[in-house]
């Protein structure tokens, strides 16, 4: 891999001359701007505002501008003079558990090769040390123009480093949060526990961009001359009103789709448990309370009977069957009446 900075690691008073290498990719598809009317490429130029010439590269240098427009130029020199220690230096300022690393802060990464058969000793020093310190190393260093701040971990058998952004660099999440209040219950934490242990791990290696491979088909199919056939149509989802529902849907797709057999009753469990609060608060109600609980409780039996088609129609069967030994029973006395 080609190394783009060549320096060296400063840890205390060793100096570990290293290369650094691009540890990432971009793998996303890239498309040319073209002319719709003749496929033409479309192009950009350099073009001066003041006199409308366009403007080769050695003629572009830089400038900062004010916040009147004003334009103060900044040559190279400029910037070389400037005290930078960290210039051609990884300097490493402290060792921190890899908890204390706020993932916001993470950006690019690299890999710090040793350049050089003297560098392999202090380098196979460093990459020892952290492993088993079990701790990251911070540091600064400079790179395209800018001071940087650092992250060194061991992957493998390579001291890695990730880019970090500088913690004035993060925005505070203000106004991002719900701002209305909310109470989550204990059976529907219950049910999404249930869905984050059903989902389970992941193998990294195998999740793959599914959005790149469809347009490489689609652009292999036009190459060809083949029609593309337009998707279908998805219409998008509703608001989900019942969240209990949704979550046992969830869970019940999930294990379906992991194939473990028969999820129904473990899920009804799980999202069951919210009713229990209220049986063991229940002594502490008032003879009001209870008579209204049972008087809702009667009127929603028929409710849940109805769920099951077997067992309404068994209990039918049984109403009809008392019905007539009632009638049988109660006939005389009519008649002695009349």
């Amino acid at each position: 891999m080609r190394s783009i900075w060549n320096g060296a690691i400063s840890f205390g008073l060793v100096s570990i001359p290293i290369k650094l290498v691009n540890a990432t990719e971009n793998r996303s598809i890239s498309f040319r701007q073209i002319h719709t009317e003749d496929g033409g490429r479309i192009r950009y130029r350099k073009v001066c505002e003041l006199d409308g010439e366009e403007v080769s590269s050695d003629e572009i240098g830089k400038a900062y501008e004010e916040a009147d427009g004003t334009m103060i130029p900044i040559t190279d020199e400029d910037l070389a003079s400037l005290p930078l220690p960290t210039a051609k230096t990884i300097e490493i300022v402290a060792f921190v558990p890899a908890s204390e690393i706020d993932p916001l802060q993470i950006d690019a990464a690299y890999y710090l090769s040793a350049n050089g058969v003297p560098a392999a000793k202090p380098y196979t020093l460093l990459r020892e040390a952290l492993k088993r310190s079990e701790r990251v190393a911070i540091a600064k260093f400079a790179l395209r123009g800018r001071e940087r701040l650092g992250m060194l971990r061991v992957v493998d058998d390579v001291i890695a480093m990730h880019g970090l952004l500088w913690p004035d660099e993060i925005r505070r999440p203000e106004g991002v949060a719900p701002d209305t209040s909310v109470t989550v219950r204990d059976a529907e934490l219950d049910l999404a526990d249930a869905l984050m242990d059903t989902l389970g791990e992941v193998d990294i290696e195998s999740l793959h961009d599914d959005y790149r491979a469809a347009v490489e088909q689609m652009i292999a199919a036009k190459a060809e001359g083949a029609e593309v056939a337009a998707p279908a149509e998805e219409r998008p989802g509703g608001q989900v009103i019942d969240l209990m529902a949704a979550l046992e849907s969830s869970v019940r797709a999930a294990r379906e789709a992991r194939g473990e057999g028969e999820p129904d009753a473990s899920v009804h469990e799980l999202s069951g448990r919210k009713k229990a609060p209220a049986a063991r608060s229940a002594p502490k109600e008032s003879g009001t309370k209870k008579s209204t609980a049972k008087s809702a409780a009667k009127k929603a039996a028929p409710a849940r009977k109805s769920t099951s088609r077997t067992a309404a129609s068994g209990k039918a069967a049984e109403k009809k069957t008392t019905a007539k030994k009632t009638t049988a029973k109660k006939t005389p006395p009519r008649k002695r009446a009349s």
